[in-house]
């Protein structure tokens, strides 16, 4: 007998498990190396004209493939589920992002490669969150009855540990090895642009467990692929004109937008606020973003079984609650040591945010349209990223203040958790 909602009735067992989690420690390399800290500094401060252009046309570049990816993920993941298999495009975006990644290697840090590294960026980004999309559809045919919340949360966390270990790898092993090793030229930048082939080379080794180990759920469609497209459209189309704006369905998808855009502010700026609030250096940045890394996957670990205890949705209202208290702390340190405090203890809250997200949206989601559900909770998180950036820059002019536009996550938060509160949770088995 099979649960809807929770995949197989004994899960797909402990090597799949394995294999899934492995996934999340795979991918993480390339948010934390590429997309935060190593290349895109590079990009910044060493292929772009200037620090400023740079920075906008990375903000720039990351916009488009978040619009990509708010207005195709739904359709995609809709068409998926017709056409009864999700690991080929697991497959596919995968690969696609693993080649864009390593084609960053050819980035020289001169102005005429910006056009290059730009589409690059958008195309790996873009893949990597399609391919997310559909990693963590598989979630209820992976886990147990009753230990969604734990898995999820264990994923979440390896994930943590996978991009900090990468992170650690390319700044010892290669931007800051003296010598350089394999004969690298410092002077055209190559141990940092090689920071890009670690990363194609560490997610295409790790990936590979999910898709030996994890089982598909069930036969591919024989249809014309026209066709399945065709029927995945008017799915999505036909799911979209009959979700009642007060269903549980709708109401996360809301809720999850915003406090989805408080924490997507908050991993944007937290860096520029310990830099400007309390004079902290690039590497104490660095040595506080290990640190939160660190209490992140830890909590999103411990959490899990939270989460299975008590369900997904107090686990997320819990995390949001937690975020909020010490995020006011952050915001009235006096010194940099109490934000050292607040920022440790928010580390613990984030992992469990997002990893409960996940279970609670796996779990509100129908058997048959899991995947076009993720596509729409990749819009909900992606439709309205602009928000907190846009508030949090106008309430910091405005107020001449860094605190006072840091405040504004607070709003996002709370917002997102009232409407949490009115979303009714799908029936609860404590593992």
């Amino acid at each position: 007998m099979t649960d809807e909602r929770s995949g197989s009735q004994d899960g797909a067992g402990t090597p799949a498990i394995a294999g899934w989690c492995l996934y999340d420690w795979a991918n993480s390399a390339f948010p934390t190396v590429v997309s935060t800290f190593v290349f895109a500094a590079y990009f910044t401060k060493g292929v772009a004209a200037s620090e400023t252009e740079g920075t906008y046309l990375w903000g720039n570049a990351v916009a488009v493939a978040a619009v990509c990816i708010a207005l195709l993920s739904p359709a995609l993941g809709a068409i998926a589920d017709r056409t009864g298999r999700r690991k080929p495009w697991l497959g596919v975006f995968t690969l696609v992002c693993i080649l864009a990644t390593a084609a960053l290697w050819t980035v020289r840090p001169e102005a005429a490669d910006v056009p290059r590294a730009l589409v690059l960026v958008v195309i790996a980004t873009i893949a990597f969150e399609f391919a997310g999309m559909f990693y963590n559809a598989m979630l209820p045919a992976v886990a147990p009855p009753g230990r969604m919340g734990r898995v999820s949360g264990i994923g979440w966390g390896v994930g943590y540990l996978g991009g900090l270990t990468c992170l650690v790898v390319a700044l010892f092993g290669l931007v800051q090895a003296d010598p350089p090793p394999f004969g690298l030229d410092p002077g055209a930048a190559e141990p940092v642009r090689a920071t890009v082939l670690l990363v194609a080379a560490w997610f295409a080794v790790f990936a590979l467990p999910v898709f030996i180990l994890v089982p598909e759920e069930g036969p591919a469609s024989r249809e014309p692929m026209g066709k399945l497209v065709r029927q995945g459209v008017t799915q999505l189309w036909g799911t979209l004109r009959r979700l009642d704006p007060r269903s549980p369905v709708a109401r996360y998808l809301v809720a999850h937008m915003l406090y989805a855009d408080g924490l997507t502010t908050l991993f944007t700026f937290g860096g520029i606020y310990a830099a400007g609030t309390f004079g902290m250096d690039f590497s104490e940045i660095i040595v506080f973003g290990i640190a939160l890394n660190l209490t992140a996957g830890a909590g999103a670990i411990a959490f899990g079984w939270i989460d299975d205890r008590v369900g997904p949705k107090r686990a997320i209202l819990a995390a949001l609650v937690g975020l909020m208290l010490f995020g006011g702390l952050a915001l009235v340190a006096p010194d940099k040591t109490w934000f050292w405090v607040a920022g440790m203890a928010m580390g613990t809250f984030m992992g469990p945010a997002q990893a409960a997200s996940r279970t609670l949206m796996a779990k509100l989601a129908p058997a048959a349209q899991r995947a076009e559900m993720f596509g729409l909770y990749a819009l909900s998180g992606k439709a309205t990223n602009f928000a907190g950036p846009l508030a949090l820059g106008w309430a910091t002019l405005a107020f001449d203040s860094q605190r006072a536009g840091m405040a504004t996550i607070l709003v996002f938060l709370a917002a997102g958790l009232a409407l949490l509160l009115t979303v009714r949770e799908p029936a609860h088995r404590a593992g």
